[in-house]
């Protein structure tokens, strides 16, 4: 049985594994870089600062999905507002799959949850976005209900694809 649960010390160790598995590339969402933090407590204290809005995150919620091995398979965080930058690049929903259980229904799964967790939220239209070349993200939020919208590209040329979902 998958389901998703809150990061907490519980998790430490398999959240330290999720993110060295990804190397020296830039964590997705953000919300789970451990980079900067003495320890993992200072993390989670850190985490429920940012979820609770203040300056400059707005309100958000993190999740991993998780197997019946308490292995984290995949990250999401649910953004409950939209500012600029959202609107443009972030969405509501950033989720990633670590990379050794990829092309296993992961993304689609923890999609599928972030939206029932939307719904819970009271948000009926949900942003989905990502870069113009992951074409397996696109499909996932394609096959999640979105619906394509115009394209935004950032200053440094890399292209969002936008797409908005109906959740009612």
């Amino acid at each position: 049985m998958k389901r998703l649960v809150r990061p907490s010390m519980e998790w430490k160790k398999e959240h330290q594994d999720y993110v060295a598995e990804w190397g020296s590339s830039r964590m997705v969402p953000s919300s789970y870089n451990l980079d900067g933090h003495a320890s993992y407590q200072d993390y989670l204290k850190a985490l429920a600062i940012r979820e609770e809005g203040n300056n400059p995150w707005l309100p958000s919620s993190n999740y991993f999905l998780v197997n019946e091995e308490n292995r984290i398979l995949a990250m999401v965080d649910i953004r409950h507002e939209l500012n600029e930058f959202l609107l443009n690049v972030g969405g509501h929903i950033g989720y990633s799959v670590r990379p050794s259980e990829r092309r296993k229904g992961y993304a689609s799964l923890i999609l599928a949850e972030a939206l029932k967790k939307c719904g819970e939220l009271n948000i009926e239209r949900v942003l989905a976005t990502c870069d113009e070349d992951n074409i397996g993200s696109a499909k996932t939020i394609l096959n999640n209900g979105g619906v394509e919208d115009k394209s935004f590209t950032e200053e440094d040329g890399n292209v969002k694809r936008r797409f908005w979902i109906e959740n009612k």
